[in-house]
């Protein structure tokens, strides 16, 4: 899947666009609307992000966990080169170490991403600032001349570039989910 992003100033219009978009067989998951006015986004029934996702917290968590696993793996050789183990203590004591190690590491990575932008919508701050809304629309190869049709008969839409598309198997779980909670009492 690819992300292709536009810029508008117009919700009412992107209501238009992502319901056209909607008719012709996309699905509420491929479609996103990022904006500082969430009232207002939340207002026009479209799909905003999540507000944890417009932090790096999964990204930086993921990084922080990855420090995590080469810290206590670094501490776990040297418990082995030095040959601490083979006191009366045993291995125990140190892997309780570098169990607390991995998650401090994980959970500095979560910290620091809650206080930055997402590194995919950093490049968007400074029109985010002004009021501008980014819509992004996740779709496979075969979606783009769909895309590219409903998009020429908005000329408030922008084009901004592509980027990195949320993983497909992820946009049909939601899917999925979404139909499964529609046929739940």
């Amino acid at each position: 899947m690819k992300r292709q992003y536009y810029i508008s100033s117009d919700l009412a219009d992107l209501q238009l666009v992502e319901q056209e978009l909607k008719s012709e067989g996309l699905s509420t998951p491929q479609i996103h609307v990022l904006s500082a006015n969430d009232a207002d986004v939340e207002k026009h029934h479209l799909h905003a992000i999540e507000a944890v996702l417009k932090q790096d917290v999964v990204r930086s968590t993921r990084l922080g966990a990855v420090a995590g696993i080469a810290a206590a793996s670094l501490l776990l050789l040297l418990v082995y080169l030095f040959q601490w183990h083979t006191s009366p203590i045993g291995w125990l004591p140190f892997a309780f170490l570098s169990i607390v190690v991995l998650g401090f590491c994980t959970w500095i990575g979560g910290f620091i991403g809650i206080q930055v932008p997402n590194y995919q919508f950093k490049q968007f701050q400074h029109l985010l600032n002004q009021g501008k809304h980014i819509f992004f629309v996740d779709i496979t190869d075969d979606q783009h001349t769909l895309l590219e049709k409903v998009v020429q008969s908005h000329s408030s839409l922008i084009h901004a570039g592509t980027g990195e598309a949320t993983p497909e198997w992820v946009v049909k779980g939601q899917e999925k989910f979404s139909e499964f909670m529609k046929v739940m009492p």
